[in-house]
């Protein structure tokens, strides 16, 4: 549990961020395949610096990477399938997320994502990531053995993360698209990358210590903060992400100039 006097003092400060924020609609991504799938990359791009694209930005990380990929299945209709990507090679994907002079770091680690998450998709759900959606019941957890978007995708390699960042994440665009109607928002959780960790480490939310300690420990943090400033989960998730990125001490610095801890170079996920 967090600090009572560092929960009451962020929950504040982020009521006042709220105020003015819009969450996203991601109106930009077209269909729940092309969502999964670039969920499943969505970590530690390797982008170095930030790239105008098709006219407008410029844009970097995370961002950079799915506007990427989503001008790459725009030239190719049909790219972000289970059908295109079951025998995806490393050096289409560096093509398709390259911009200027740079790509995507260890282009062949997403392609295995992407092969496993295909052949997956096709045997379990007809390739579809609608049919994920409809087998979730609605549900991001299990319950009674059926159901549970975030359960249902941890079979996948991409998705096998212990606190479910990428599921979470694909969960909250299909959400806001209109493709998932939660019916259990009690279970909503918040991405704890590093961004939010440190935010979370800085303002006094979390305490320093290994990243096996500090992620989870910021998930919980961060569902508390939501219910103390009145937000859902998602929203503040996409606030402090949005906000964030180049600002460190967004909610304070009362507990010093913090990192997150070093990212895993195995992890799929973080």
């Amino acid at each position: 549990m967090s600090d009572p006097s560092a929960l009451k003092r962020v929950a504040r400060r982020v009521r006042e961020l709220a105020a003015s924020y819009e969450p996203p609609d991601f109106a930009h991504v077209p269909d729940p395949d092309a969502a999964i799938f670039l969920c499943a990359v969505d970590h530690k791009t390797g982008y170095e610096r930030a790239h105008r694209l098709d006219g407008e930005g410029p844009f970097s990380g995370s961002e950079l990477m799915w506007l990427a990929g989503l001008r790459a299945a725009r030239r190719e209709p049909g790219l972000l399938t289970a059908a295109r990507l079951r025998d995806v090679t490393g050096e289409e994907v560096a093509r398709w997320f390259f911009v200027d002079d740079e790509t995507v770091a260890d282009p062949e680690r997403r392609a295995a994502l992407w092969r496993d998450l295909a052949g997956g998709l096709l045997r379990d759900h007809e390739g579809s990531a609608a049919k994920v959606l409809e087998a979730s019941r609605g549900r991001l957890r299990a319950r009674g053995g059926e159901g549970g978007l975030v359960d249902l995708l941890a079979r996948y390699e991409a998705y096998s993360d212990p606190i479910g960042k990428k599921a979470f994440l694909f969960a909250k665009i299909a959400e806001r698209r209109g493709w998932f109607e939660v019916s259990d928002p009690e279970n909503w959780e918040v991405a704890a990358d590093n961004v939010l960790m440190r935010l979370a480490l800085r303002s006094g939310l979390v305490a320093p210590g290994p990243l096996e300690a500090v992620r989870p420990a910021t998930r919980a943090a961060m569902k508390e903060l939501a219910a103390a400033a009145g937000l859902a989960p998602p929203v503040l998730d996409d606030m402090l992400w949005e906000l964030g990125r180049e600002n460190p001490d967004l909610l304070g610095r009362e507990a010093g100039d913090l990192r997150e801890p070093p990212r895993d170079p195995a992890s799929a996920w973080y």
